[in-house]
């Protein structure tokens, strides 16, 4: 007999609603769930859920002018928050551009839950009018995939969404929803808490007292150690719990771009990131480590390079909350299932009641100082501004106190390299999936979710062109998001592997017209026009090429009330250095 999940009776602790339409039913659940904004675009198969919407004023909706936008933004909302964002979009099309921000959620562990509108229940399967099926394409991106087919079963699959995005290691989840269930009438019940048959995707485990006990001997017993941090830390909101252990074992910290603000980049332990185009010390500092604590990352291919080599001398300890990712990419000698926040939390009550003293690691750091010194991210000086040179200026101006946003390319690794994050969920990026279009839609999310904080998107202008109807949102929903766009007409990271890899030959990397590529020495080719084409927009913008204006451009953009495009025209022949070629390892690293 199939288990009653609807009933009272089903759930002791339940409340029975008054009678509602199931799109109201919707808005009830997503507001018991604290969801203050979503974003959302209407159509014909979620025009009923926007109705009910408009009956509400607890939940303020902003309609983005591209649904990708409009997920992008919700992505933004949740890395800066660590609550769950919500999108919404309509059947076929609709859905289908929700796609992208669906799968870099998954990518990088961001709590999202996804609404689809769906054709009526008796259309499913017969190719209707904007019908696919969203719920078996989605399957695997995300955590899991509702097709609501009963309006009654409608609270507890919300209830079960919401906690499935945020708990364990967090993620997407999309709720399909047929137009006929959103219009069918019935009594709601809602459940108080949900229970789960199998507790994979849920369950929390912590590691015991006896693993971290032989954590701390190893790192009593090391000569070289390495802390090597990822998002993790900043998903179970474990950073200060980082620090403290960092400081009483003193071990050095290279964090992953993910995990970037998890561990304060300004602090004397700090190698900042590590990785492909990490810093040069963080990456000699892996590599020539006696041990390695990975806490809270999953050895992506962007830090390793050739796994088989990485880190080849040292013994490495991998905590995470997720059982699949040990062992995955790089087999390791001690691998542990656990919330990374209970293990950092009883390593530092252990070390504490032990009075745990660290190793002579004296030599170590006097070698790590000295790549420090000799290694640093670094940049020529130009007669033209230089992107590094724009965003060093930004993090001087804002005293590394923005909430830094970017695109994808060239731009993206300079925001990390030369903004340095002393906080967590101050570095907003698509990085697992990389994802052009990303950084305004996804500035406008971090800015509704924090009004307070001066939020920038460092792009460049290819991956802006790819949601830049977005500044029509800024303008209509008074969102002050930033966007300082690092121009050079060309799509930088590709052309920087054209350079190093493929004897600069241009397969389709130029933006501008080849004939009169614009640039800083011929601004009368550059295309398009930002500056005009905010304008258009009704948002403020202003273009810089001149280096001694650039400063006080940055700072009209920082001064500007509302939202600002400040396109700053920079060469498109500066590489983003270092750099470990893909698959290689930290002794192919490219410095000049």
């Amino acid at each position: 007999m199939k288990k009653d999940t609807t009933s009272p009776a089903a759930f002791p602790q339940a409340e029975i609603g008054r009678e509602m339409k199931g799109a109201d039913a919707v808005v009830e659940c997503l507001t018991r769930e604290g969801v203050d904004v979503i974003f959302a675009y209407p159509g014909g198969a979620s025009q009923e859920l926007h109705q009910a919407l408009a009956r509400t004023d607890k939940i303020r909706v902003i309609l983005p002018r591209h649904e990708q936008g409009g997920s992008f933004a919700a992505e933004g909302y949740a890395r800066v928050t660590g609550k769950v964002g919500v999108c919404m979009a309509t059947s076929g099309p609709g859905a289908t551009n929700l796609v992208s921000a669906i799968a870099d959620a998954y990518m990088d562990s961001i709590p999202l839950v996804a609404i689809t509108g769906q054709v009526f229940s008796k259309y499913i399967g017969k190719m209707a009018f904007q019908e696919t099926d969203f719920y078996g394409m989605t399957l695997p991106i995300v955590k899991h995939s509702y097709l609501v087919m009963d309006v009654h079963e409608l609270p507890k699959i919300f209830k079960e969404a919401f906690h499935l995005a945020r708990s364990g290691r967090p993620g997407p989840v999309v709720i399909d929803i047929p137009k006929d269930v959103q219009q069918a009438k019935f009594q709601p019940v809602f459940p108080a808490t949900v229970e789960f048959r199998s507790s994979y995707a849920t369950a929390t485990q912590h590691a015991s007292d006896d693993q971290l006990k032989h954590v701390l001997a190893l790192i009593a017993e090391a000569k070289r150690p390495v802390l090597y941090a990822g998002g993790g830390i900043i998903s179970a909101e474990a950073h200060a719990d980082l620090k403290a252990f960092a400081e009483k074992t003193n071990v050095p910290v290279a964090t992953t771009l993910m995990g970037l603000g998890a561990f304060p980049e300004t602090h004397p332990l700090s190698m900042q990131w590590f990785g492909m185009h990490g810093s040069a010390y963080g990456n000699w500092a892996v590599d020539q480590s006696d041990l390695l604590l990975c806490f809270g990352a999953r050895f992506d291919d962007r830090i390793t390079g050739d796994t088989g080599k990485f880190a080849a001398g040292a013994k490495i300890v991998h905590i995470d909350i997720d059982a699949s990712e040990l062992n995955k990419n790089k087999r390791v000698q001690f691998p542990i299932i656990s919330d990374i926040k209970h293990a950092l939390t009883r390593l530092n009550a252990l070390a504490a009641a032990h009075k745990f003293t660290p190793p002579d690691t004296k030599e170590w750091h006097a070698q790590i100082a000295k790549w420090k010194k000799e290694t640093p991210f670094r940049y020529d000086e130009s007669k033209h501004i230089v992107p590094q040179e724009a965003v060093q200026a930004l993090y001087e101006l804002t005293h590394g106190d923005a909430i830094v946003v970017t695109g994808v390319g060239q731009h993206q690794m300079w925001a990390a390299q030369f903004y340095r994050f002393n906080e967590p969920r101050r570095y907003i990026s698509s990085l697992g999936l990389g994802a052009m279009g990303f950084g305004y839609p996804a500035a406008l999310g971090a800015k509704v979710a924090r009004p307070d904080k001066q939020v920038i998107d460092i792009d460049g202008d290819g991956s802006f062109m790819m949601n830049i109807q977005e500044l029509a949102t800024a303008h209509i929903e008074k969102i002050a998001a930033k966007a300082m766009i690092l121009n050079n007409q060309h799509l930088g990271m590709v052309v920087q592997w054209e350079d190093r890899f493929y004897g600069s030959v241009r397969g389709n990397t130029i933006l501008g017209d080849e004939s009169n590529v614009g640039g800083p020495e011929n601004l009368a080719g550059l295309y398009p026009d930002f500056v005009k084409i905010a304008e258009g927009f009704g948002v403020k913008g202003r273009r810089v090429h001149e280096k001694s204006e650039l400063k006080s451009a940055i700072q009209e953009m920082l001064d500007c009330d509302g939202p600002f495009v400040l396109d700053v025209i920079v060469p498109y022949t500066e590489h983003v250095l270092p750099m470990i070629p893909a698959g290689r390892t930290v002794k192919d690293m490219i410095l000049k």
